[in-house]
């Protein structure tokens, strides 16, 4: 770098840290969704302007109303995040240059043949290019194969003239968001952050250290970039562990829940996972193939991981069995009446939701599906599923009517006794009926 660009990028580095440091920096977050609208309020709550974009125009109407889009959240953070002083809403890129610091929250896929798919990343990337202005620092949030930051935004970005570390800062701090998460918000959740240099690291130190209780500097993008998917992958492999160990203990008669329950009495070297119907949600399905995908692409395997995801990805077919095996030559023409749709406790979120596959293979066998959820009160529409189906009420009418009833998601809005007095057949996915008296039988599957 010559002596004159190391000029400039001080000169904009310390133009910039003071903008940080005095709150006075407008933050456009790109993609208020799960991820963007607690940051937003995280942000704005610590004393910056908040500038949120989404391209989604119901989205952008409802925060300018202080109405929730979000099944898990009330409209009281909606409200308070729209009557702030310094908060816009837009669907406007052009509204993003006045921004001092870009974040970008979208969505990472998965194609149709399990290969990343960054279109939002890039489509992203390519509108805050056409604004970009010296001294602005952009952030990637979103989840991402180790490399997405340097190789595929940075060129981008460039493409207009202006260069990374001369004339912008570039860097990465994944998300940790955990919907329905009543003890960790995004404030509380220590964040990791990786720049394309060390002058983009330090600034994005500098702005989250005033948004989140703490920041964990990495020496790369890449590393931040890596981690994040660790932690998903991580979680996945425990998850098929015990997923597995449920099948294999169902041959024993062994209940896995109480196996694990003890084995976690362990004060060290144990931490307890849980088996389910399979596995749900924008992150832990859908990441490790992130990770798959980019070790092939540099000869590398990761088999293991790909284990975890075929167990994983098995478990609904599997439930469906044991489902149909309890009501035997009587599966066709059946009522099965399935407790809960989204992918996790206590959210309305249906994304790669177990439900989906469960409630069609079900439907193929010829059993007559409905379900009951108080976060849905209607099967959204989705990628590669078409369920038309709405929510029933949870009474003593249809659990009676029912030939089984079978747990999907156990969240805590639900009346669990009812379910043990009136159900003729439980079929329990999530141990959620312990200590819950059941006058008809209990099937753990």
């Amino acid at each position: 770098m010559t002596p004159q660009a190391t000029t400039i990028d001080n000169q904009l580095k310390t133009e910039v840290q003071q903008r940080i440091v005095n709150s006075t920096a407008t933050v456009a977050i790109v993609g208020m969704g799960y991820v963007g609208f607690p940051l937003a309020c995280a942000v704005n709550r610590a004393g910056y302007g908040v500038c949120g974009f989404d391209v989604d125009p119901s989205k952008i109407e409802s925060l300018i109303a202080g109405r929730s889009y979000l099944g898990h959240l009330a409209d009281d953070p909606f409200r308070e995040l729209a009557s702030a002083e310094r908060f816009s809403a837009t669907v406007n890129p052009a509204d993003i240059k006045h921004c001092d610091i870009v974040v970008l929250c979208v969505p990472t896929p998965l194609g149709e043949d399990r290969t990343p798919d960054l279109s939002y990343v890039i489509q992203s990337t390519e509108m805050v290019a056409k604004v970009l202005k010296p001294g602005m620092l952009i952030v990637l949030e979103s989840t991402t194969w180790p490399g997405t930051t340097r190789q595929v935004m940075l060129p981008i970005l460039e493409a207009g003239g202006l260069t990374c570390g001369v004339d912008f800062f570039l860097a990465y701090s994944p998300e940790r968001e955990n919907p329905g998460d009543a003890v960790f918000e995004t404030a509380s959740i220590p964040k990791v952050v990786g720049g394309i240099d060390e002058t983009a690291c330090e600034l994005a130190c500098e702005f989250y250290k005033r948004v989140v209780c703490d920041v964990v500097a990495v020496s790369s993008v890449e590393i931040a970039e890596a981690a994040k998917i660790v932690e998903n992958v991580y979680r996945c492999v425990n998850i098929a562990l015990v997923n597995e160990l449920k099948l294999a203990f169902e041959k024993m008669d062994i209940d896995v829940w109480e196996v694990i329950k003890a084995s976690a009495t362990k004060p060290f070297g144990f931490q307890a996972f849980w088996p389910g119907p399979g596995l749900g949600g924008h992150c832990i399905p859908i990441d490790p193939f992130y990770l798959s995908w980019r070790a092939k692409q540099c000869g590398g395997e990761t088999q293991f991981i790909e284990l975890a995801g075929e167990i994983n990805t098995a478990m609904p077919s599997h439930v469906v069995d044991r489902v149909c095996f309890e009501l035997g030559d009587a599966t066709a023409g059946s009522r099965v009446m399935v407790i809960g749709v989204s992918y996790k406790p206590n959210v309305s979120d249906i994304r790669e939701t177990p439900a989906a596959p469960i409630i069609e293979q079900l439907q193929a066998r010829g059993c007559e599906v409905s379900y009951h959820d108080p976060h849905c009160p209607n099967f959204p529409a989705m990628k590669r599923h078409a369920i038309d189906l709405s929510s029933v009420p949870l009474d003593a009418a249809h659990l009676a009517a029912a030939d089984a009833v079978l747990i999907v998601t156990n969240h805590d809005a639900i009346d669990w006794t009812i379910i043990g007095d009136h159900a003729s057949l439980i079929v329990d996915t999530r141990n959620a009926m312990a200590g819950i008296s059941v006058a008809g039988r209990l099937v753990k599957a």
